[in-house]
C-alpha cells in the first residue's frame, strides 16, 4: 500500500487545526504517522501554512501520494510546481538553470497574489472599521441630542416645581399669618388703638340720635291724624314700643361687635352699656312729652270751645 500525505485534525471544539503528516494510509486518520511535515490552520484568512518544502518534495518524488486538501496545499505552496519542472530537466526539455528561473518567476507571482489578496483583506476590514465607527459616532450623537433634550425638559419641569414649591409656602405663609392675626387679637383686646373705640361711640350716637328723629316724627304725625282718644293711646303705645325696639337694638349691636371681634375690654364695655341704657331711657322720656303735648292742646282748645 502507497504513502499518504493527509491532514490530522487538532484543537477544540469548532477551531480546529492540522498537521500535514506521512502516514500508511491503512492507518486511522488520527493515529500512528512515519513524519509530520508542517500544520495547516484554515480560521485565518489568508489561511496559514508552515510546510518543509524540501521534505515534501522527497517524499512526493519517492512516490507519496497526497489526499485532495493536500494536494491544494502542495500547489498553493508550489511544491508539485517544483517537481513538474525537475521531471522537465530529467527528461533534458530545458537546462536546470532555466526550471530555477520559472520557478523563481512563477514563485514572485503567486506571492504577489498572496500579497495583494492580503492587501485587500486588510483594506477591507479597514473600511469595516472605520463604518462602524462612522456609525457609532451617529448613534452617540443622537443619543447625546436626546440626552440634552431630556436634560433641558427635566431643568424646566425642576424650575417649574420649583416656582409652584415657593408659590405654594408663599399661601401657606399667607394662610398662617392670617390665622394668626384674629388669635393675636384675641389674645391683647386691650392692645386695641382709640381710634376704634371712638368710632363706635360716634356711631352710637348718631343710632340715637336717628332713633330720637323717629320717634319724634311718628309722634308728630299721630298728633295730627288722630283725634279721638282711643286712637291717641295706640299711637302712643306703638311710638313708645317703637322706640323701646330701637334703643334695644342699639343695646345689642355693641355686645355683638364686642363677641365677634373681641375688640374692647371689660370695662368699657360695662361703660358703653350703662351710657346707652340712660340714652334709652332719655329717649323714651323724650317720646312721651311729645306724645303728650299734642294731647294737652287737644283739651285746652276743647275747653276753650
Amino acid at each position: 500500500m502507497p504513502v499518504k500525505v493527509r491532514l490530522s485534525r487538532k484543537g477544540s471544539k469548532k477551531k480546529p487545526f492540522y498537521h500535514i503528516i506521512i502516514t500508511d494510509s491503512r492507518a486511522p486518520r488520527d493515529g500512528k504517522f512515519i513524519e509530520r511535515l508542517g500544520f495547516y490552520n484554515p480560521g485565518t484568512n489568508p489561511a496559514t501554512i508552515e510546510i518543509n518544502f524540501d521534505r515534501t518534495l522527497e517524499w512526493l518524488q519517492k512516490g507519496a501520494q497526497p489526499t485532495d486538501t493536500c494536494r491544494a496545499i502542495l500547489s498553493y505552496k508550489g511544491i508539485l510546481m517544483k517537481k513538474h519542472l525537475l521531471e522537465g530537466v530529467k527528461k533534458g526539455a530545458f537546462s536546470e538553470a532555466e526550471a530555477e528561473a520559472r520557478f523563481n518567476a512563477w514563485l514572485e507571482e503567486k506571492e504577489s497574489k498572496i500579497q495583494a489578496k492580503k492587501d485587500r483583506i486588510t483594506k477591507d476590514r479597514d473600511e469595516k472599521l472605520k463604518k462602524a465607527i462612522e456609525a457609532e459616532s451617529k448613534v452617540s450623537e443622537a443619543r447625546a441630542v436626546e440626552i440634552a433634550k431630556k436634560s433641558a425638559e427635566l431643568a424646566e419641569i425642576e424650575k417649574k416645581t420649583e416656582v409652584t414649591e415657593t408659590a405654594s409656602e408663599e399661601v401657606v405663609e399667607a394662610t398662617a399669618e392670617i390665622a394668626e392675626e384674629p388669635k393675636k387679637d384675641e389674645s391683647s383686646p386691650e392692645e386695641k388703638p382709640e381710634k376704634e373705640s371712638a368710632k363706635a361711640k360716634t356711631e352710637e350716637s348718631s343710632e340715637a340720635k336717628k332713633v330720637k328723629v323717629t320717634a319724634e316724627e311718628k309722634t308728630t304725625e299721630s298728633g295730627s291724624k288722630t283725634e279721638d282718644s282711643k286712637g291717641k293711646a295706640e299711637v302712643i303705645q306703638a311710638a313708645s314700643e317703637e322706640a323701646i325696639e330701637a334703643a334695644t337694638e342699639v343695646a345689642k349691636k355693641p355686645k355683638k361687635d364686642e363677641s365677634s371681634a373681641k375688640e374692647k375690654p371689660e370695662k368699657e364695655s360695662a361703660e358703653t352699656k350703662t351710657k346707652e341704657s340712660l340714652k334709652a331711657k332719655k329717649v323714651k322720656v323724650t317720646a312721651e312729652e311729645k306724645i303728650a303735648e299734642p294731647e294737652s292742646k287737644t283739651e285746652n282748645s276743647k275747653e276753650k270751645a
